[in-house]
């Protein structure tokens, strides 16, 4: 193999993007249990995203076996 593995790399970064709290989502909002687009956060809303982050992250990583490879 010709280079460093990106694949975990790619993931955790797209991951951390997608799953900021108040960014896309937020799992449990303020006045109801999603809310999109709000920009705003909670202690419980960043625990909930966490796990979510890490339960998907460990799928795509050691479930599934996401590689990119760069020359």
């Amino acid at each position: 193999m010709g280079g460093p593995d990106w694949g975990p790399v790619v993931v955790a970064v797209a991951l951390f993007i997608f799953l900021s709290p108040g960014l896309l989502f937020q799992i449990p909002a303020r006045t109801r249990v999603v809310e999109f687009g709000n920009m705003y956060t909670s202690g419980i809303s960043i625990l909930i995203h966490s796990l979510f982050y890490f339960c998907i992250y460990t799928i795509l990583i050691v479930a599934i076996g996401v590689h990119i490879h760069a020359a």
